[in-house]
């Protein structure tokens, strides 16, 4: 994952509360240690999208709805995206159909993080 530290957020990142950082740092080291799938999709994102996935990451896992939500080999992390949203239905759906070995969620764009979870 990106070098920068949730105590540190990059310039114009969304600031992790003191409260959740703990909590952050618990998630990180989760993924990077047990969730080697989910890791190598969070860098393929990041590769692909700009680093500020990885202040998503840290926002689902600091508890805001709609910026990350994954699992792998039991391990779950982030913040599910609430239940009417439309990738927890299909979430729920690749889940039951294919017995999927790991999911992540993010938001299609900016405007679903404002209208699913904390902007």
């Amino acid at each position: 994952m990106d070098t920068g530290t949730p105590t540190q957020p990059q310039q114009g990142a969304a600031v992790i509360p003191e409260s959740c950082r703990g909590a952050v740092n618990a998630g990180l080291q989760t993924i990077k240690t047990s969730m080697p799938n989910v890791y190598q999709s969070i860098q393929a994102r990041a590769e692909s999208m700009g680093n500020d996935v990885f202040q998503l990451v840290r926002r689902g896992l600091a508890g805001q709805p709609g910026c990350f939500y994954a699992f792998e080999a039991g391990h779950v992390v982030g913040t599910p995206f609430g239940r009417e949203h439309p990738a927890m239905l299909e979430l729920a759906q690749f889940t039951a159909i294919f017995g999927c070995a790991h999911v992540c969620i993010w938001p299609a764009t900016d405007d679903e993080v404002r209208a699913h979870g904390t902007a």
